[in-house]
């Protein structure tokens, strides 16, 4: 593999613009490279070009040799850069090109003004970095001290220490811990050094913890001071806490820690070591792959211009704080030494085991089982299709009357298939474009799913509704199961219990860890205003605005097994209970929607959080206009519903394509798109799989089931 594509390919998406541009520098030396072949046309002999290439260098020589004073060095006759001080400390570099006047020269000069510019981007960029990581550092090393105090404390609970007042220990340290949001050092950077051997002190303070004396407090005191001077940042991010909040109730009552607050303070610390870590190696990775680019395109160099500069340059690119800051060596020895001390229980197989980021392992079963099962599904659709025609149902009043009782109940599996397709495809283009979806969404490293999983999924459970239907049609058709009516009316049933069954079984089994995190994302969703909001809190609420008439059909199966009146869907429909909570479904997932931008706004005090809820008002007033249509027709509800779901279309329209899509901007540097691209491609960002996500979402408001 080349270098340039290798490079890209481990370029963390978020830092893409701070990388050096490896690309931009090729294409100065192409332009460099044809310059000089323009300027010496030729000849296609090899040995001859060869020749006037040592040529035109040994001229080199004996002109600087007669005209510049010697150095010593025949390298430092080609460029000589020079080391600034901006803004009292930071180091920048400037090379000045010393063979101007020589032919290709002033290209060579735009090529080293440019290379100048890429190592005080990077130079920079790298040391911000390194001085967040520097001060996110300080704030861990105050959490281990909270940490070791609240343990000397749960396990020795009589000391008495000067007069502490109840504190949630969880919340305590939850406040100081680096968040989701501040991932890859995204916080202000602040410069606060620590010890350069915090790893003793925090075996000290171990060894502390378990020398501790039961019936004195001395050895204990300066620790358990700590948790006196930690302030509590009440964020709400609990039922309790936000009822407490929104009422303003606090009481304060004697310490009582206990064993599992203790257990939940250790794993969000723990995960919080997990997650450091893994920032400390993309910073590592960062500097390893441009002092590789900075490397190789001065070979390039060297190569086309027949000069030899590399070493010089290159001794300047080790001197910077690229090459030589070792921060990130001695902060990565010590989360080492701290987490295998603190967490591991002094097993450093173990604690390296959960500090190493771990690659999750394609499995080929996986594929062959996705494609095993898309072949089988496609054969019972193809079989489906034969079993109406060979009983001709769609001919007969009574086969339609059938297949209009029978079809809307397995339309429910069709919804979550295609959801679950449409989410696989997401995850290929995430994956095919470098996008860290696990630590974007949080999922726990090692066990998220990818595309492969996601389609084997879908394509499994196309296979049992598409069974299942089949079984439906052979028992109701055939004249010989007539016996067995009431037994394939039980189908649709059954295979919806046995999805629900999987989906809460508590057993390690089909992606156990997975299916916990959609079931905890689905009760935040519902507790939408209870909850603080985080990202796979609305990515899945929003997912569900386009799953209104999949709950309409979750309505449809309450009453068509609940009132024991099988094919009879125009039975429920007359019921009033039944239209309406047929109003009260098509809003629900709307509803957490707007309850979801009313608590971020509440929060982030952000305008556009309140925009974003008065769209999905507008939302819920078309969906509830256009049932009320579908119910009770006439020409005044028809024309209230054509305005409020044009009103509705437009305004999520407008949305969707310039907010949360970035389109149709003029003053971007990419035309009518965003300034910042995820991708490289252009035409992806209007594909028309993201047009029709949209068209999808507006079809929900405007068509009937």
């Amino acid at each position: 593999m080349k270098f340039g594509k290798e490079f890209k390919k481990h370029m963390v998406p978020e830092w893409t613009e701070a990388y050096m541009d490896y690309n931009g520098l090729k294409r100065i030396l192409r332009e460099a490279r044809r310059c000089k072949q323009s300027k010496h046309p030729a000849t296609k002999n090899r040995a001859l070009r060869h020749k006037q290439t040592w040529d035109r260098t040994f001229s080199g020589q004996s002109l600087q040799s007669s005209n510049v004073p010697s150095k010593g060095d025949i390298e430092d006759q080609v460029i000589d850069v020079d080391t600034l001080r901006r803004d009292g400390s930071r180091k920048v570099y400037k090379t000045k090109f010393l063979r101007q006047s020589e032919e290709g020269g002033e290209v060579e000069v735009v090529f080293f003004t440019k290379l100048d510019e890429e190592l005080n981007k990077v130079n920079t960029f790298y040391k911000d970095k390194v001085e967040a990581l520097l001060h996110e550092a300080t704030h861990l090393n105050k959490q281990m001290d909270a940490l070791i105090a609240l343990r000397i404390k749960v396990q020795n609970p009589h000391l008495k220490c000067s007069n502490l007042k109840r504190r949630n220990v969880s919340n305590v340290s939850l406040k100081l811990l680096p968040t989701r949001a501040t991932c890859c050092g995204d916080r202000s950077p602040g410069r606060e050094h620590i010890d350069s051997t915090p790893e003793a002190d925090t075996n000290d303070n171990h060894q502390q913890v378990n020398s501790v004396n039961t019936t004195s407090c001395s050895s204990g005191e300066d620790l358990l001071e700590i948790l006196e001077r930690v302030k509590i940042n009440n964020t709400l991010t609990s039922p309790i806490s936000t009822i407490k909040g929104v009422f303003k109730v606090s009481k304060e009552e004697e310490l009582s820690f206990n064993k599992p607050e203790l257990r939940k303070v250790e794993e969000r610390l723990r995960h919080v070591f997990i997650e450091f870590y893994h920032k400390l190696h993309l910073l590592k990775q960062y500097s390893f792959m441009n002092l590789s680019a900075f490397s190789k395109i001065m070979k390039k160099y060297e190569k086309i211009t027949s000069r030899k500069a590399a070493r010089s340059y290159m001794k300047i690119v080790d001197s910077s704080y690229l090459g030589n800051s070792d921060e990130v060596t001695r902060l990565l020895e010590w989360v080492e030494a701290t987490f295998i001390k603190s967490f591991s229980n002094s097993n450093r197989r173990e604690g390296m085991k959960s500090l190493r980021p771990k690659t999750k392992r394609e499995k080929h079963r996986v594929t062959f089982f996705s494609g095993f099962f898309s072949g089988c599904s496609i054969a019972l659709l193809v079989a489906i299709v034969l079993r109406i025609e060979a009983h001709n149902l769609m001919d007969k009043e009574e086969g339609t009357h059938y297949m209009e009782n029978i079809f809307p109940l397995y339309t429910l599996f069709a919804y979550i298939v295609l959801h679950m397709l449409m989410y696989g495809g997401n995850m290929y283009f995430w994956r095919r474009y470098q996008v860290n979806y696990p630590f974007i969404f949080g999922f726990k490293r090692g066990t998220e799913l990818g595309y492969e999983e996601v389609i084997l999924l879908s394509t499994g459970l196309t296979v049992l509704a598409s069974a299942g239907f089949l079984a439906n049609l052979h028992l109701d058709m055939d004249s010989n199961t007539q016996e067995y009516k009431t037994v394939s009316e039980l189908v649709p049933l059954g295979l919806l219990t046995f999805l629900f069954v999987i989906t809460f079984c508590p057993f390690n089994i089909i992606f156990r860890s997975s299916r916990f995190f959609f079931i905890n994302c689905i009760f935040r969703c519902i507790c939408a205003p209870l909850y603080q909001v985080t990202l796979p809190d609305f990515f899945l609420a929003d997912q569900l605005t386009s799953q209104v008439q999949a709950f309409r059909i979750f309505e449809l199966y309450i009453c068509y097994y609940g009132s024991a009146e099988y094919s009879r869907r125009q039975k429920c429909c007359s019921h009033g209970v039944y239209n309406t909570f047929y109003f009260i479904v098509a809003v629900i997932p709307f509803w957490l929607r707007f309850l979801q931008c009313i608590r971020r706004f509440c929060e982030d005090k952000d305008a556009m959080h309140v925009f974003n809820a008065l769209k999905y008002c507008s939302t819920i007033v078309a969906v509830l206009i256009r049932t009320a249509f579908e119910l009770k027709k006439g020409m005044n509800w028809l024309v209230l519903a054509l305005v409020s779901s044009c009103i509705a279309v437009a305004l999520n329209t407008y949305w969707d394509i310039v907010v949360d899509w970035g389109l149709l901007r003029r003053q971007s540097k990419n035309k009518y798109l965003r300034d910042k691209l995820l991708v490289s491609h252009k035409s992806l960002e209007y594909s028309t799989a993201t047009w029709l996500d949209a068209i999808g979402v507006r079809i929900q408001i405007a068509i009937p089931p």
